[in-house]
């Protein structure tokens, strides 16, 4: 079929195409990008060359290290988000039509893995038919263009918006190591300066995005800015933090309710009292367009009833010698 000049219609890009070049260009990384897409890094840049080879554009400037987007890139991006989010949603109509309903979630991969997961199973056991989707993303997004039902966010009261659901009170941070590192009678653990003995677990963030994951925090209230530990081992994010605590590889600044879990069931131990409290907590953001699905607000009202049982902890608890 011919547009009326005797030529053929222009070729669309596939939508595998543009499913690939919105998770690049949001992450700003093929690797990250086929991680999310399950696909190898090759395959997002096949298909991201396929699309400017389509488009007759670069979307890309390939770095050595990074990614950025061209021009036509940042021009071709919120129009491909925006097809990719309309396209979710009426699929999802559909779907919700047959019977058959879905619901994206969006938090950050430190709440995702330590916090939602393990209680996951709990919300699928009552909802069998919700196909429950989660996207660990750190990037605020916005909800409707991104198709995203419910986005969980750790901020400050004042930028988690109106109509946010509040899941926790103020963030409590402090120290937290699996119970064998604690009773090491070669490096005990009785004062705040003990310390220096240990190898600490940071969130690697040479920028300073992330100030709230930093040790600095509770130092300053323990009166120990200055402290020397006797090594340091990073992590690209908190999600991989607490599994080396526990591990036994190094002492972690804990932060409620991600470790709340951990320290109930004794997989980790609170050495000392002292606490350092933050006004950020944890939000369920609902999109508009969501808020009256009944499978969003059963899921509301489920991370509700779980945030409940986490309560307001008490000071961390010492470990009895």
């Amino acid at each position: 079929m011919s547009n009326g000049n005797g030529a053929p219609p222009p070729r669309l890009p596939s939508l595998d195409l543009l499913r690939g070049f919105e998770t690049a260009a949001r992450l700003l990384s093929f690797t990250k990008a086929g991680e999310e897409l399950h696909l190898t890094q090759s395959a997002v840049s096949r298909q991201i060359k396929e699309l400017e080879t389509q488009l007759g554009a670069a979307l890309f400037e390939r770095r050595h290290r990074s990614l950025e987007l061209t021009q036509a890139g940042q021009q071709f991006y919120p129009v491909a988000a925006q097809v990719l989010a309309m396209m979710r949603g009426a699929t999802d109509r559909l779907r919700a039509a047959a019977g058959n309903r879905s619901l994206y979630v969006s938090t950050t991969a430190g709440f995702a893995s330590l916090w939602l997961i393990p209680r996951l199973a709990g919300f699928a056991r009552t909802h069998p038919a919700v196909d429950v989707r989660i996207s660990a993303d750190v990037r605020m997004q916005n909800l409707e263009r991104d198709g995203v039902d419910v986005a969980i966010r750790y901020c400050p009261p004042a930028l988690a918006g109106p109509d946010a659901v509040r899941l926790s009170t103020g963030e409590r941070v402090f120290p937290v190591c699996s119970p064998r590192l604690m009773n090491d009678p070669k490096r005990p653990l009785r004062e705040a300066s003990d310390l220096s003995r240990h190898v600490l677990l940071h969130v690697d963030d040479p920028e300073g995005r992330w100030p709230w994951l930093h040790w600095r925090v509770w130092l300053e209230v323990a009166g120990l800015q200055d402290l020397r530990s006797a090594g340091n081992l990073r992590f690209s994010g908190y999600d991989q933090v607490i599994p080396a605590a526990l591990a036994g590889h190094g002492i972690a600044m804990g932060r409620t309710p991600l470790v709340t879990e951990a320290l109930a069931s004794g997989d980790l131990v609170a050495p000392f009292k002292s606490v350092a409290q933050t006004e950020r907590a944890y939000f369920a953001v609902i999109a508009r367009t969501a808020s009256t699905r009944p499978e969003v607000v059963d899921f509301i009202a489920w991370l509700k009833t779980e945030a409940e049982k986490d309560g307001r902890p008490a000071a961390p608890r010492k470990l009895k010698r």
